[in-house]
């Protein structure tokens, strides 16, 4: 059975970082590490931006966010405190999905760099993009040294954002590495795939240390 994810980003610049951090630390990230079915989790911080947060599980299968333990403490279940914190955050994605490629892989220990990339193509060209990026474009960055783990997710939650892929990197450098661009370039998305491509984000991230 493929593995699925569960993956929380948000814009917390508009919440003190002192509390937004004792909330992950203390309350939200605690909670569904322990919960039966999450297989990791991984708290982590954007380059570019450092008050947007990443977090990105990797569960036995989708079933888990129906079970008992998580629903004790999500959506209406959500203590006070998450409530306040979640109330002044800006969810830049709330994304649930089965992983595609290689289907089975777990989020690496050591990794100090994490690039999400997101997208939606639309249906006329879906099997057109799945072809390039599964054949053509994640074997090639696979392959760029730095690069520990190259995985593909498909949503599960109806319309809206539809693909994401998560690449765990040496450090984040490696994203905008000379070897990165050569294997970006080497297998260019086709024009007209390009043209009918929607819910475009990018995100390039540090692992997360508190200070």
């Amino acid at each position: 059975m493929a593995y699925g994810t569960m993956i929380a980003a948000m814009d917390f610049s508009k919440v003190d970082p002192g509390e937004f951090n004792d909330w992950y630390d203390a309350e939200h990230f605690p909670e569904r590490s322990a919960t039966p079915g999450f297989l990791t989790a991984q708290r982590w911080i954007g380059v570019d931006n450092p008050f947007q947060s990443v977090v990105p599980y990797d569960l036995e299968s989708l079933a888990v966010l129906d079970g008992p333990t998580y629903r004790s403490y999500s959506g209406d279940n959500a203590s006070p405190w998450t409530r306040r914190v979640t109330a002044r955050v800006e969810r830049m994605m709330r994304y649930t999905g089965v992983q595609m490629a290689p289907g089975d892989g777990l989020a690496p220990t050591g990794a100090e760099g994490l690039l999400v990339v997101a997208m939606t193509p639309s249906p006329a060209v879906e099997a057109a993009f799945n072809a390039w990026y599964d054949d053509e474009h994640l074997p090639a960055l696979a392959a760029v040294p730095g690069v520990l783990k190259a995985r593909r997710f498909c949503s599960s939650s109806g319309p809206g954002l539809k693909y994401v892929a998560l690449y765990h990197l040496t450090g984040p450098e490696v994203a905008e590495s000379a070897g990165w661009k050569d294997a970006a370039g080497s297998t260019p998305m086709p024009a007209h795939v390009r043209a009918e491509i929607t819910d475009r984000l990018r995100l390039v991230c540090r692992r997360y240390v508190r200070a």
